[in-house]
């Protein structure tokens, strides 16, 4: 076999994938579960199923909703599929005992997209772990509440969305008061690691594999000790981001309201259409004030970037950005860091006349 061509497990793998997505496209909840099932009985190994079959499959699943090719609803029922898939390999996949101590697994407060976490649970489980996996979205009291009750050796946080990273850094924080360490993984937390570094967790992983293989080399140093967010973010010293954070909802509307003045034809908006509009906005000012949080410009062009690409494929010019931009940075023309960030943000797009129409 030369290095080019694939594995015995990397050709079962991929031959299983196209059959959980056959399976996800359909609709098809049973045949779901016997495909992840039926890799298992064809050899592969359970750790596989779980990151190279079903995660790829929910990769995949990401990706035709960003270029839209199938909506937020389908992907939902779709992610759903892939979590029952993922519950009957969990059932029918022995099992070792718990040897190597205890994981809990949660994800940040606000953090909605739980599969990610769930993969890192059951590998866990996998390797020998006693794994209390806490699932979506957990409240920062209640995860020290059951820490304090628990003690397990770490807490395994997960995050997708960057504008997470506030609440993820108050929960590292807090766990690390508790005396638990943090092991931090997600696309939230940058794809080298960035934000983990910097919002100081103990460990970070860029996936599962990796998470478990850290955690079974030898456990995580307990904190040494308390210390406050602004200890790691001295520039927080300076408002803006809670000035933006708690004025999103205000700046919102200059913005919508300055787009109607900009672009004479959004005043024949529907209602859906103002709405998805007043969206597209929030998540402008979300990312600016958690690229305000972090200090990195780049979390912020990236995310234009990305949205740009977003917008694109859904037929939206993406020139369309540049006017809102500059609404904001007129409301926020006070703050410096604030302005360099809008500056940047709009340096990095197509610079275009703004057309008189706006379909969506």
């Amino acid at each position: 076999m030369t290095q080019t061509e694939p594995t015995r497990i990397e050709q079962t793998s991929a031959e299983h994938v196209e059959r959980l997505w056959a399976a996800v496209c359909d609709r098809d909840e049973h045949a779901a579960a016997e495909a992840v099932t039926g890799a298992a009985a064809d050899g592969l190994p359970p750790e596989s199923v779980l990151l190279d079959v079903i995660a790829a499959v929910q990769r995949r699943v990401g990706q035709e909703w960003a270029d839209n090719r199938i909506t937020v609803a389908q992907e939902h029922a779709a992610t759903a599929i892939n979590e029952r898939a993922l519950a009957a390999l969990a059932l029918a996949a022995p099992t070792p005992a718990p040897t190597l101590g205890t994981i809990t697994v949660a994800c940040v407060d606000g953090e909605w997209h739980a599969l990610p976490a769930r993969l890192l649970a059951e590998v866990l489980r996998l390797r020998g772990f006693r794994v209390d996996y806490l699932g979506a979205q957990v409240p920062a009291p209640h995860l020290i509440t059951h820490l304090h009750r628990t003690g397990p050796d770490a807490v395994a946080l997960s995050s997708s969305i960057a504008t997470r990273l506030p609440s993820a850094h108050a929960t590292i924080t807090a766990c690390q008061a508790a005396g638990t360490p943090v092991i931090a993984g997600g696309a939230a937390f940058g794809s080298d690691g960035r934000y983990a570094r910097l919002l100081g967790a103990d460990a970070w992983a860029p996936d599962a594999r990796t998470a478990a293989d850290h955690l079974a080399r030898a456990p995580l140093n307990r904190p040494a000790g308390g210390h406050q967010p602004i200890d790691d973010l001295p520039h927080l010293a300076d408002q803006e981001y809670t000035m933006v954070s708690r004025t999103s909802g205000q700046l919102v509307k200059a913005m919508l309201s300055g787009l109607e003045e900009t672009i004479p034809a959004m005043r024949s908006y529907t209602e859906a259409q103002r709405e998805y509009t007043a969206q597209d906005l929030a998540h402008i000012v979300d990312y600016l004030g958690t690229a305000l949080y972090v200090d990195d410009p780049d979390l912020f062009t990236g995310f234009l970037d990305w949205t740009a690409g977003i917008l694109t494929a859904r037929s939206v010019p993406a020139r369309f950005l540049v006017p809102a931009l500059d609404l904001l940075a007129a409301e926020l023309r006070d703050f410096p860091r604030s302005t360099a960030l809008l500056m940047k943000g709009r340096a990095a797009l197509p610079a275009h006349d703004v057309p008189g129409d706006h379909d969506r």
